[in-house]
């Protein structure tokens, strides 16, 4: 399959390459901007050309390339074929975060014509589509030319829209030379924020397990590693002595499971003034995930805010966890050395926080947090076999992961 052949194409290696992006045209899009007493009027219509068009890297004085220098964050994917002993370029999509925005932009996307048609095209911009997913980009965007049809077409058919022109960006006779620059965008499918009256929090039932596990593989896929193994853990953490299902909650949508948190018990563990090892029962969490389809629409918070009143009221005096330094402290999350907490080793990052439930329960015990042994029990043999029991989507590589 040609998803299987796409794979990362490093900086290292790849910099510099030439993207030879030509294209032969009947048609464009005329652009026409006439000024009117109150602003302007502005028609963008397709026409033909009276005889075909054709366009070719060589035309150029800066043909495109990856990796150039202003593409400070690019990456990029390709299908790679060996010719000869070398290496031989089929095609490519290069992405950027445009970080002031949130946007993702695609700086290249090529394929080669021995290839095309065989959804080459839109397996590489699938690839950029689930990066804005996994990076939270409000946005893709990219730019094209009024006359090249086709890949106004199949962006199009992307769900790209056109969001502005620009009419000298390649040179001042762009309009004439029906070349205009058309930027378009792709806006991931939002949904408007919820709220308790529209999902169900509820303790979990036999009947969901196989759902969790689903849509927590969905949620941390390709996230912090290549595939994930959060699903083995939810599926093993239920067996676990450790594991507090009183707590840990899920929530659904009708019959769809689109979060879960899921709790278990933890320890604080210092040596006291008489040189015994005094312990601190405590929770953590995790995994707290949500459906790519539901995130970022305020499931987690409910979730969160839910259990942490039920955890207080079970007795529990502090949460420790790992997770997103960007979005636990929101809700109240300090890193750990606020507390004079370590981790086993004798660590702290910014990934490991914690909350008070009661004012000074963790401050004034300090020591060393140690979680359970499940969280470290998920072979990968194990985990691949697990996975075979779910529809997962290919193993990718993207940039922001941990190893």
């Amino acid at each position: 399959m040609i998803a299987d052949r796409i794979i990362p194409l490093p900086k290292e290696q790849w910099k510099g390459t030439v993207v030879p992006i030509g294209y032969t045209t009947e048609e464009y899009y005329d652009v026409d901007m006439q000024k009117t007493s109150d602003g302007y009027d502005i028609a963008i219509h397709k026409r033909r050309f009276d005889v075909p068009v054709a366009h070719s890297p060589e035309e150029y004085d800066f043909p495109d390339k990856l990796y150039q220098e202003h593409w400070e964050k690019a990456y990029a994917w390709g299908v790679v074929e060996e010719c000869e002993g070398k290496q031989e370029l089929l095609a490519c999509i290069e992405t950027c975060p445009e970080e002031w925005s949130n946007r993702l932009m695609v700086t290249e996307l090529w394929v080669h014509e021995k290839i095309r048609r065989q959804g080459v095209g839109h397996t590489l911009m699938s690839v950029a589509k689930e990066q804005a997913v996994l990076e939270h980009r409000r946005a893709i965007i990219l730019e094209t030319q009024s006359c090249n049809v086709g890949a106004i077409a199949f962006y199009q058919k992307e769900g790209f829209e056109p969001i502005g022109f620009d009419t000298c960006c390649y040179s001042n006779r762009d309009v004439e030379r029906k070349e205009v620059r058309i930027n378009m965008g792709y806006f991931p499918r939002r949904r408007q924020n919820v709220t308790k009256g529209d999902i169900v929090i509820r303790q979990e039932a036999p009947d969901d397990y196989n759902k969790t596990e689903e849509m927590t593989l969905k949620a941390f896929w390709n996230k912090y590693h290549m595939g994930c193994n959060e699903h083995l853990l939810v599926h093993k953490l239920r067996k676990s002595d450790v594991y507090l299902p009183k707590l840990s909650r899920v929530a659904a949508v009708a019959d769809e499971i689109v979060g879960a948190i899921c709790y278990s018990k933890a320890w604080l563990k210092k040596e006291g003034e008489d040189g015994t090892e005094q312990i601190k029962e405590i929770v953590t969490f995790g995994p707290l995930c949500v459906s790519p389809e539901w995130q970022g629409c305020g499931v987690g918070s409910l979730l969160l805010e839910e259990t942490l009143v039920l955890v207080k009221e079970a007795g529990y005096e502090g949460i420790v966890i790992f997770g997103e330094p960007e979005y636990y402290p929101r809700h109240g999350f300090q890193t750990c050395d606020h507390f004079g907490i370590t981790t086993a080793d004798g660590k702290n990052f910014d990934a490991f926080m914690g909350i008070e439930l009661v004012e000074g329960a963790l401050r004034d015990f300090g020591g060393k947090f140690y979680e359970s042994e499940v969280f470290e029990e998920l072979p990968e043999e194990e985990n691949e076999e697990f996975t075979k029991l779910f529809h997962a989507p290919v193993k990718r590589r993207f940039p922001g992961q941990w190893d």
